[in-house]
């Protein structure tokens, strides 16, 4: 495991405690590979690098766009540059993209998360 990450605790949240070696954990929680992480919930993502990125990719986000008004997109290792059509994809469904490392989406999520916002994160794992 890298970098321990803030415990913060929102009441019944997911809350990210630690991540690297390809995992995420929440508390006793482990999930593999890369996810899509909301509040309530966490499910594996089919992306292993951000060129597997398609705006198809965030089909579930969109689902759950009443619930959501920022993605915090965790981009692996490093920052790049975010397509134009990821962001065409969102934005009529209300839904702003934040790029960011993997690591610092995994300590945004859970401030955000910890003062109750409309967050999701969609993470590269590292």
């Amino acid at each position: 495991m890298s970098l321990e990450v803030s415990t913060l605790v929102a009441e019944g949240s997911k809350m990210v405690t630690s991540y690297g070696d390809g995992l995420f954990r929440f508390g006793e929680e482990t999930v593999t590979g890369s996810i899509l992480l909301f509040p309530e919930s966490v499910y594996s993502w089919n992306v292993t690098k951000a060129e597997d990125i398609t705006p198809e990719s965030f089909s579930r986000v969109i689902d759950k766009a009443d619930d959501i008004e920022i993605l915090l997109l965790g981009m692996g290792s490093r920052l790049t540059q975010v397509p134009m059509a990821w962001r065409q994809a969102l934005k009529p469904h209300g839904i702003v993209i934040e790029p960011m490392d993997t690591g610092a989406a995994c300590r945004t999520y859970n401030v955000l998360v910890s003062e109750a916002r409309r967050v999701a994160a969609a993470m590269i794992a590292v």
